[in-house]
């Protein structure tokens, strides 16, 4: 093997540990806005406890590009790669702290009734996991096109943030013992929209990558 084959594999590699990380992230979130939903204390436990492995493979992810720096000495696309992998691990590792967060608001709020049903809540998480699934295949692939869709899919993240904590503002006007509650909720409101953001950073590692030049995508 020569040692340019021997440094694609090790690429591979870190890709493959980037995709792992990527998949444990949105689980955490899945996990906690099910937590949520169904009041299970338990599961949102479990997030929390969980949440170690995706701090300690990011950890592993970090070490494992930077040995790969040091070793190879890498030039052009091959140092951007690295360098967007590591900027894409600490997006990841961030969305994953989200779903521990809004584990801890499940927490929080416990067995009470909601005072609203959290189908936009839900909706926010599922078009936030889409985007965290094409941005990884982008990162793949390479893909702009793709990379550049999923920053415009931010769009219809905030604009679900803001009718959501409209309406929560609106119910406690009308309910303000329910204070703590909404509180909660609009904490994770909040968490899924940055989360979302994050994906957009994403998307921009991956343009950065393909073009070697810096767009903000948010625009």
């Amino acid at each position: 093997m020569t040692v340019r084959e021997k440094f694609q594999l090790d690429l591979n590699e870190l890709q493959d540990k980037l995709l792992q990380l990527g998949n444990l992230a949105d689980e955490a979130l899945k996990k906690s806005i099910e937590a949520l939903e169904t009041h299970d204390m338990d599961l949102a436990l479990d997030i929390m406890d969980n949440d170690a492995v995706i701090d300690d493979l990011y950890e592993e992810i970090n070490d494992f590009a930077i040995l790969l720096i040091a070793k190879q000495a890498p030039v052009a696309i091959d140092l951007r790669r690295i360098i967007v992998a590591i900027k894409i691990a600490t997006d990841i590792e961030r969305i994953g702290d989200f779903g521990v967060n809004v584990a801890k608001s499940a927490i929080r709020i416990g067995k009470e009734e909601h005072v609203k049903p959290i189908g936009q809540v839900k909706e926010m998480y599922n078009i936030t996991s889409e985007m965290l699934k094409l941005s990884l295949k982008a990162f793949r692939d390479e893909d702009v096109a793709v990379a550049k869709k999923v920053a415009d899919m931010d769009d219809k993240v905030d604009d679900l943030y803001g009718e959501t904590i409209r309406e929560l503002l609106e119910i406690n006007q009308k309910q303000p013992e329910s204070t703590a509650q909404i509180t909660q909720l609009s904490f994770v409101c909040r968490y899924l929209e940055r989360a979302a953001d994050h994906v957009t950073n994403i998307s921009e590692s991956i343009v950065y990558l393909v073009k070697g030049k810096h767009y903000d995508l948010n625009e």
